[in-house]
């Protein structure tokens, strides 16, 4: 398979999977477009997004730039002219929806702009914006209909000699998306980028994307993905990155494991194994925390964890590996347990 470099990111070809994101607040205004990177960047985002719905949200890509470190991808949307300022200005991507983009002359405009800045298109097809003409020879957006739509225009860029291409067939639902890509990764040798559009709120959206992007990944198909959310693009990023934890694809990360709670435990866990979990979010370290509600749970059944606490009444263990380490109160739990972490 072909590799893509993005920014500093390389995807395709065996490389790691890169966790992208997409922020939600205006492009042009840009202290709060950086403000929100940055958050994202802290949580382990590698490649950001931002909507360019307007010329002076091209304009702002410059400025964006200079302040972040993770690579910065344009989504256009109707007007070629937009992609055309955003490489100018430096953008590290550009995504194009091929079904509003227009004629074939402005393709080939932003194909030879991308060329001569080295910068690769992201074909994005989406299920709810196929062409006429695929829509009523497939009878819908079937997995079929996207791969043509897909590969159309991967025909086109490879008409103006553009074969930097990153390539995205994004459906609303499990089935269709596994499907879809699925049926692609035997037809086309460029890097995936995978996801599910729309796919709803925090709940509905985490469990839709963990199933397609989940079984995907395990089927070693992907390059990159994205966990769209109704929700704070940091809860995108901290979904998808437990998505390639539990497939033991991501590198340097903690792994956190807290029991259901019972009617032994004493102490509120649920608060403390919510406190521990954002804790995590930012760590890069690989080891494995267990927060466990009573000493039946951890350090017995947690014994295989780096560190962990167990509650007790009023008061909690800190162990390691299954080992006693400290008894302290229940309210110290979270920052002696922070303490310890950061020794490690």
């Amino acid at each position: 398979m072909k590799k893509v470099q993005i920014g500093n990111v390389v995807i395709g070809g065996g490389e790691n999977i890169a966790v992208q994101s997409m922020t939600n607040v205006k492009t042009k205004d840009v202290e709060k477009c950086v403000d929100q990177i940055k958050s994202l960047e802290d949580v382990g985002c590698d490649i950001i997004r931002v909507a360019i719905p307007d010329m002076e949200s091209a304009k702002a890509i410059s400025k964006i730039k200079s302040k972040i470190s993770i690579p910065l991808v344009a989504d256009i949307h109707f007007d070629y002219r937009l992609a055309l300022e955003c490489i100018e200005n430096g953008v590290d991507k550009i995504r194009l929806n091929p079904g509003n983009i227009g004629s074939e002359d402005r393709i080939k405009e932003v194909a030879k702009k991308a060329d001569l800045y080295n910068i690769p298109i992201r074909i994005g097809v989406n299920g709810g914006s196929l062409e006429k003409d695929i829509l009523q020879k497939h009878g819908g957006p079937t997995s079929e209909a996207m791969i043509e739509s897909a590969k159309r225009h991967i025909d086109i860029l490879n008409k103006f000699d553009f074969d930097n291409i990153v390539v995205s067939l994004k459906a609303s639902d499990v089935i269709n998306t596994i499907k879809v890509y699925t049926l692609v990764k035997e037809k086309l040798d460029y890097p995936l980028h995978l996801g599910v559009t729309e796919a709803g709120t925090y709940l509905s959206g985490t469990v839709k994307s963990s199933i397609a992007i989940g079984t995907l990944l395990k089927n070693k198909i992907g390059d990159t993905i994205r966990v769209s959310l109704t929700d704070d693009p940091v809860n995108e990023v901290i979904v998808a990155r437990e998505i390639l934890k539990s497939l033991n694809l991501l590198k340097n990360a903690p792994v956190m494991v807290s029991c259901p709670t019972c009617a032994r435990c004493n102490i509120n866990l649920i608060e403390l194994a919510k406190k521990v979990e954002s804790y995590l979010a930012g760590v890069k370290k690989n080891i494995k925390v267990a927060v466990m509600g009573c000493a039946v749970n951890g350090p017995g059944e947690a014994r295989e964890a780096d560190i962990g606490v167990a509650g007790g009444n009023g008061y909690g263990l800190i162990f390691k590996k299954g080992e006693i380490f400290k008894k302290v109160k229940e309210n110290e739990l979270f920052d002696e347990l922070k303490k310890e972490i950061e020794k490690m």
